[in-house]
């Protein structure tokens, strides 16, 4: 069974626990890269990260960009939006049907 998944700062993730997502608040980049290769290779279907901790790791998160699972949709922390999630899901929709209908 696929599973959801939630990565970022403990008080950015925790609230997703209530819904039943898998939260893992993490602190440093080191960690979220292991924590996000484990992810990836035990049916992670969608991982939610923010935008704060995902800017630190793009290297990383460039790898999984064309894979199939898991889906990486960046969110905004508690520091608000960076504005990178929005800017991935249009460019993932330009590529996807060849036009910026967003």
């Amino acid at each position: 069974m696929y599973k959801i998944a939630v990565m970022g700062d403990s008080e950015s993730v925790l609230g997703f626990k209530a819904l039943g997502l898998d939260v893992y608040p993490i602190e440093d980049v080191e960690t979220a890269k292991t924590t996000l290769r484990t992810l990836a290779k035990e049916n992670c279907a969608i991982l939610y990260i923010t935008e704060q901790l995902g800017s630190q790791m793009q290297d990383e998160l460039d790898r999984y960009k064309d894979a199939l699972t898991p889906a990486i949709i960046l969110i905004p922390g508690k520091e608000g939006s960076l504005g990178i999630g929005q800017d991935n899901i249009t460019k993932a929709v330009t590529r996807a049907i060849g036009a910026d209908i967003l």
